[in-house]
């Protein structure tokens, strides 16, 4: 018998969508232990069975590459669930009944931390205040996160503690609110001023730590994500990972960024990227940098004043000149770097120090001499910067979902003029880019057909649109599915191991109960994942 044609696995009676456009569609693949060993017909694929091959009928099931979320938050996932949930609060009196019934199972002072509520959809909509919290929490310090990560609400006790007054001023990068005329803090919190209230705040322990990221990837692979490019980390939380894949918990392919600049990404720059560890499963190439904050909360750098907030243009929250040395070093010791900017000047910006540390550093002295760096989010472009992307080999990484929630204020943020160039996801891809896509959970559910329809959709998960949505900007199914499977493992330099089914590659594969290249758009939100296949093993089914 000739050991070649002998395969562990072989799936047949599936609706395969391979994105490798010289085969783009099959019934039945088969499995050498790990890779792709055939792509192609039922009758030919059990042709290669033998009597110890496992052969499992999918039944007519769709089929697509392993689905990739490149970029989200994994411990934060993990504790969204573990904390105070606020997810889906449609009112202030809805937020306040939740952290009120908390404080109820909570010992005197001891501290109530939450995230996922966001005001948009409240009348009115507008900020809480950190005395709508001394109302149902006067002795418990309270500290929640708005949805977005980027704002977050305290009470008088947490502000009390953080010694937060009228006479604090603003951190860079990050704003404290106050009332007029007063001048005394409302207890919202903008980007880098969250920080001085959450250092307050007992950290959680290893434990808990570890407990979060394993709940997260279990949800993960549930979902029927095969692999998810984990948007930023500090050290410790690169030893927690690393146990747990020192400790086979872990079945989920992991990319990893670390947070920078700073001690941790020049720790990172010294000791090099980590490639392909633990047969496949765990990369750390990429430095994160979060350069502005969120269009919600009105941290977005923008070039003009906010539509609804003529005082404010938003804010940088890192220094150009920390980030130029840190870029031109990363390029010549092969580092990745990718960088969160939504506003419209942060994107701009980071184009600039991108094009100017390519040029300060040749190919000749580059460890990669194709970098693929990227920018998180890329919301608001304006248009001369659109081209800029592609001409700088820049990958845009976005998140459909964040359309789809943010277009609801985003012409109130904006004005209708600059929603022309905003969630740009067809234009960047005509001007020759690719797109990353992913979810920024647990900013959104981090659920891919939400992903997935809202990038094909471009309306909201009731199916509304209007002015200023920009329907024209939508992709293509097949466009959106390479934004979950193939671009992304290029935007992670894993092409020839991931992103289509293809003999030789990886046997990552996502198995859903719907034909989601050709349902109507709606029931793309109804279809879940049957089964999670990595490396050929079912790592998840239903």
């Amino acid at each position: 018998m000739n050991a070649a044609k002998v395969v562990d696995r072989i799936f047949v009676n599936g609706n395969i969508y391979t994105a490798n456009e010289r085969q783009p569609h099959a019934e039945a693949i088969t499995v050498k232990k790990d890779r792709v060993a055939f792509v192609g017909s039922n009758a030919d694929a059990e042709k290669l069975a033998r009597e110890k091959t496992r052969v499992v009928d999918l039944g007519g099931k769709t089929v697509v590459p392993g689905l990739t979320d490149s970029h989200c938050h994994i411990f934060g996932i993990g504790e969204r669930e573990m904390r105070l949930n606020l997810e889906g609060t449609n009112t202030l009196d809805d937020l306040l009944a939740k952290v009120k019934e908390r404080v109820a199972q909570s010992e005197h002072g001891k501290w109530i931390t939450g995230r996922g509520w966001i005001e948009t959809f409240w009348k009115p909509a507008q900020f809480p205040s950190r005395k709508d919290l001394d109302k149902v929490a006067p002795d418990n310090p309270v500290f929640l996160t708005r949805a977005d990560g980027h704002a977050a609400i305290a009470n008088t006790a947490a502000l009390n503690i953080a010694k937060i007054d009228k006479s604090t001023s603003n951190p860079f990068g990050g704003e404290i609110l106050k009332g007029k005329p007063a001048g005394e803090p409302t207890g919202m919190l903008l980007d880098s001023a969250m920080d001085l209230v959450a250092k307050n705040i007992p950290r959680p322990t290893v434990a808990e730590q570890e407990q979060a990221l394993l709940h997260g990837i279990n949800r993960e692979i549930a979902l029927g994500w095969c692999e998810i490019q984990n948007a930023g980390s500090h050290t410790e939380d690169i030893k927690i990972i690393r146990k747990c894949f020192d400790e086979r918990k872990v079945k989920l392919r992991f990319i990893n960024a670390v947070y920078g600049p700073g001690d941790d990404a020049q720790r990172f720059l010294r000791e090099g990227p980590v490639i392909d560890a633990y047969d496949h499963h765990f990369t750390q190439r990429t430095i994160k940098v979060i350069f502005d904050g969120a269009l919600g909360s009105r941290g977005a750098a923008l070039l003009k004043p906010y539509n609804d907030a003529p005082e404010s243009s938003g804010f940088l929250t890192e220094k150009e000149a920390d980030l130029k040395p840190m870029f031109e070093e990363a390029l010549r010791r092969g580092i990745q770097v990718e960088t969160h900017a939504i506003g419209d000047r942060a994107n701009r910006l980071i184009l600039d120090l991108y094009e100017n540390a390519l040029k300060a550093v040749p190919p000749s002295e580059r460890k990669i001499r194709e970098p693929r760096w990227r920018v998180e989010h890329a919301q608001i472009v304006d248009p001369a910067d659109i081209l800029r992307f592609a001409k700088l080999g820049v990958i845009p990484s976005m998140q459909p979902s964040h359309a789809i929630s943010d277009l609801f204020f985003a012409p109130a943020r904006l004005g209708m003029q600059r929603l022309t160039c905003a969630y740009a996801w067809q234009s960047l891809l005509k001007s020759g880019c690719v797109i990353a896509g992913g979810s920024d959970a647990p900013v959104e559910r981090g659920e891919p057909m939400i992903e997935f329809y809202a990038a094909a959709a471009r309306k909201s998960m009731k199916g509304e649109s209007g002015e200023g949505w920009h329907p024209e900007q939508a992709v293509s199914r097949e466009q959106a599915l390479k934004m979950f499977t193939i671009w992304p493992a290029y935007a992670a330099f894993e092409e020839n191991d991931k992103g289509s089914i293809e003999v030789g590659k990886l046997a990552d594969f996502t198995v859903l109960s719907n034909d989601i290249m050709k349902i109507p758009e709606p029931e793309i939100l109804k279809t879940r994942c049957v089964m999670t296949v990595i490396g050929g093993e079912t790592a998840f089914e239903k």
